[in-house]
């Protein structure tokens, strides 16, 4: 019975991430691969993301495959959805078993198994999917004593199995299966749009924190690392086989443990690695010596995460941070010559205007050499979805929408966060080439006249508030 692991990330058929051309290979069912090779089971790769749909639907229809495996994230949702429809309709496919796993699946179960799914691998997946593919080959029609999964019973119940325990040492997890994609199409297309190439690695899986914002669907809010050794023996590798200009370690918080980060370095450095980084971290848990550190293994660049400068909103978070010390980090990280960025996010429950304007110094003051802006917008299962779930003003059709297509009441009307993504981004770039420049040049006058027209915009949108509830929509 032929196995089939794939995604539903199709970057040429989305101009939106055509614009921002950053695909990343996907982790998740590489390191499903490597478990699977790993035990011996055989099976085929299909990476959607230089492909088309109806590339991908030739290919399953030509192939047949008995088991077809989907990844499912928020972005790749709709497109999963879409290709899961495609094998239900197709006759010569009817024999096929469906699985889902990845971060969406875990609070929409039934959504997902009604829509044509046979199985769903419920958080860390590669044991829960072995044992499920071993158990479909070898044709035993009872699933129940499988943990951490969830499937549909012939009275059409859904049932859902005890919560498989996780990988205590995922030491004992191979090298994600880079080699079963082609790489060198990622190399392209990073070399192309910015002149580099890019990989990712994964050192660890959880997150202890509790940002109410945050999906924690897979890994929970565990902590297990990779030990340091391991970790700089596969950047070793990278460098040897893919030899890449720069990673982007995709751990939710890299400088966790310290202990742990200057083994990573000792470990580069008694191999002679040298391979630039990035990667993701909180205010808290640096210090001047942990940007030394991090200097020292090879970081170029690291995102702190701030996503208000006001006191207010990031303590309704549950971030568990002072903006201050977000400031001081980002300032020092900078006068360590490692680039510094951070994130931003706008339309909280309970964020005012004057939260904005907070924002809008914290980045001036903070001056990062990248800042990203988002809208808030609430994933099942997160604190926030809970939080706003009543004051919700959309509710769109689940199969063809995400989450971040949900939006809540917030303290403004939904067209004044346009407005304040406008004001915001052009106030900031315009200090940054008053700094940058000492005068004003027409570029920074250009990034004035919208600062000022989106802050006109907002102020705009606020007077109509009360005078007609069509804002409110």
């Amino acid at each position: 019975m032929k196995v089939l692991l794939t995604h539903g990330y199709f970057i040429l058929e989305d101009e939106k991430e055509q614009a921002i051309m950053k695909p990343y290979p996907p982790l998740g069912i590489l390191y499903l691969s490597a478990w699977l090779k790993k035990n011996g089971i055989k099976h085929d790769l299909f990476d959607t993301t230089f492909s088309t749909k109806a590339k991908f639907r030739s290919h399953i229809t030509a192939e047949k495959p008995g088991i077809v495996a989907f990844y499912t994230n928020l972005m790749t949702k709709v497109n999963v959805i879409e290709n899961i429809r495609f094998i239900r309709e197709n006759e010569d496919l009817k024999n096929c078993k469906i699985i889902l796993g990845g971060p969406d699946v875990t609070h929409n179960l039934e959504n997902y198994l009604n829509t044509g799914a046979d199985f769903i691998v419920i958080g860390e997946g590669e044991q829960s999917f072995l044992e499920l593919v071993t158990n479909i080959q070898s044709g035993n029609p009872f699933f129940d004593e499988i943990n951490g999964i969830a499937f549909k019973n012939p009275f059409d119940e859904v049932v859902k199995t005890k919560p498989r325990a996780k990988i205590k040492n995922i030491d004992e997890l191979p090298f994600p299966n880079r080699e079963g994609i082609d790489m060198q199409l990622y190399f392209d297309a990073w070399k192309s749009a910015h002149g580099q190439s890019a990989m990712t690695v994964s050192t660890q899986r959880g997150c202890p924190y509790t940002c109410k914002w945050c999906s924690t669907a897979v890994y929970g809010q565990s902590y297990r690392r990779r030990s340091p050794d391991l970790v700089a023996e596969e950047m070793a590798y990278i460098k040897d086989k893919f030899n890449p200009d720069t990673v982007w370690f995709v751990d939710d918080v890299f400088t966790v443990s310290h202990k742990w980060l200057k083994g990573f370095r000792d470990a580069m450095v008694e191999r002679e690695v040298k391979l630039p980084f990035e990667c993701i971290t909180r205010a808290d848990r640096l210090t001047e010596e942990v940007l030394e550190v991090l200097k020292e293994a090879g970081c170029f660049r690291i995102w702190i995460g701030a996503e208000s400068g006001s006191q207010k909103i990031i303590d309704a978070m549950d971030r568990r941070v002072s903006v201050h010390k977000v400031r001081e980090m980002i300032q020092a990280a900078k006068k360590n010559d490692i680039e510094a960025g951070t994130f931003i996010m706008l339309g909280y429950p309970g964020e005012t205007e004057e939260d904005i304007e907070e924002t809008i110094t914290h980045l001036k003051v903070s001056n990062p050499d990248y800042f990203t802006i988002t809208v808030a917008y609430p994933i099942k299962g997160t604190g926030l979805y809970e939080e706003v779930n009543d004051i919700r003003t959309t509710h769109p059709e689940w199969n063809t929408s995400t989450d971040r297509d949900i939006d809540f009441k917030r303290t403004y009307p939904k067209i004044y966060y346009k407005h304040a993504l406008r004001r915001v981004n052009n106030e900031v770039w315009f200090h940054q080439q008053k700094v940058e420049n000492k005068h004003l040049s027409i570029k920074g006058a250009k990034f004035k006249i919208k600062s000022l027209a989106g802050k006109m915009g907002m102020w705009w949108t606020r007077s109509r508030m009360p005078k007609a509830s069509i804002w409110n929509l």
